[in-house]
């Protein structure tokens, strides 16, 4: 719906998404940690200890998500500026981004409630409460973006409006969840310090690998934008397509670093390790199929999200290139994934690290001032995470992360 009201609303939608990641990086450190101890405190059988734990982040969150609106709000049309984007580019995501950060504190509640849930094993309440949030969001979009049923045409700030929205419903949705006897998890108002600091222990070493990472991926993007808000925009929205076979990847993620968790809290590594081989997989086989469809589809997938031709020519590029990647990509979110749940951050910081500066970010640079096309950067994205994958896939077989102490 974006796509329709200009190309400069659909790349500032899109870099909003970059700047996203800065803030999901000051999730992890509560959220990643969180995950881990919950995770074994439910493996151990400890399921006061471990709402006791989810209170206090949630305090934790609450108050954090204060300074982190105030500065988004204040920076957000420089941080466009920053990335080189057009004048309008600017002011639409300006428009956009400040609303957002508005509602910083229920972005943050929700990841945190999601999270926790799915570290004591309940995926399929989130399951319900996304699917309504969903259509919630794109009811909201097509009233407030357009101008429907006596409101006025908002543009790039209904879009924006709609989200908040649909993010405080997710946890209002929660917290009424988190009342009843069957939850796996409750909120118990106790906080203990000690159990904030082994999460803040394993969440600093994540935090500094997301941070390392988004800000990589914030280089990587502005060397697209100089390539032209056309290829902006369509590695945007090829971004957005790709998130389809993205999801079950991350699904299948989030089962790892539950049952690798909860395996580990009740001192069986046997299952532990066999529990991230089963996830890989199932996501291998999911990733794959939608990877294909990628290939042989994507000119009538983008088309979905916009009509312009430049767009769609780079949008294109982009999946069929990504389409093969599907698989590497599939052992690189579970295997990670697996590694973060045992509590073993600091690996999967040295790899990302590594992998994403020296693989992706240089060797695009130099493809951009050589004067290479865009596809040029993408199929050096698609080796990138090749390798990563098989590395990843080396890792999780000598089993050392078995043994990470938290």
């Amino acid at each position: 719906m974006v796509g329709m009201i200009s190309v400069y609303a659909l790349a500032a939608v899109g870099l909003s998404m970059q700047f996203m990641m800065i803030i999901n990086v000051l999730m992890t450190l509560y959220i990643v940690g969180g995950n881990a101890l919950i995770s074994r405190f439910i493996g151990e059988g400890r399921k006061k200890r471990a709402s006791s734990l989810l209170f206090s982040l949630g305090v934790f969150a609450s108050v954090f998500s204060v300074f982190v609106s105030i500065v988004g709000y204040i920076g957000s049309e420089n941080f466009y500026i920053w990335m080189g984007s057009e004048p309008e580019v600017v002011v639409q995501g300006a428009l956009y981004f400040k609303i957002i950060c508005l509602g910083i504190i229920v972005l943050f509640i929700d990841a945190l409630l999601y999270n926790a849930l799915s570290a004591a094993g309940d995926t399929s309440s989130s399951l319900y409460i996304k699917l309504f949030s969903a259509f919630l969001n794109a009811f909201l979009n097509y009233v407030l973006i357009f101008g429907h049923f006596g409101f006025e045409a908002m543009g790039i700030e209904g879009a924006a409006i709609a989200t908040v929205i649909s993010y405080a419903f997710n946890v209002l949705a929660y917290l009424a969840l988190l009342k009843l006897p069957r939850t796996k998890l409750n909120l118990i108002p106790i906080i203990r310090i000690k159990d904030l600091k082994r999460v803040w222990k394993v969440g600093w070493s994540a935090a500094l690998d997301r941070g390392i990472s988004s800000i990589s991926f914030l280089v990587f993007v502005s060397i697209i934008t100089a390539y032209g808000t056309a290829e902006l925009a369509g590695y945007q929205v090829g971004l957005r397509i790709e998130g389809i076979a993205f999801m079950p990847g991350f699904g299948f993620a989030v089962a790892a670093m539950a049952l690798v968790g909860q395996s580990i809290g009740a001192k069986n590594k046997e299952k532990a390790f066999n529990m991230g081989i089963i996830s890989g997989r199932i996501a291998y086989v999911f990733m794959g199929g939608v990877g294909i469809i990628l290939i042989l589809f994507p000119e009538y997938l983008v088309g979905f999200f916009t009509q312009d031709s430049a767009t769609i020519i780079v949008a294109s590029k982009y999946l069929i290139l990504v389409g093969l990647a599907q698989i590497p990509l599939a052992i690189m979110f579970v295997y990670s994934s697996a590694l973060r749940g045992a509590g073993a951050t600091q690996t999967a910081l040295k790899i990302n690290v590594l992998s994403l500066w020296f693989l992706r970010v240089v060797p695009s640079y130099f493809a951009y001032k050589l004067g290479y096309e865009i596809i040029a950067i993408f199929i050096i994205m698609n080796i990138e995470t090749l390798i990563k994958g098989l590395i990843y896939w080396y890792i999780y077989q000598k089993r050392a992360w078995l043994d990470t102490k938290i």
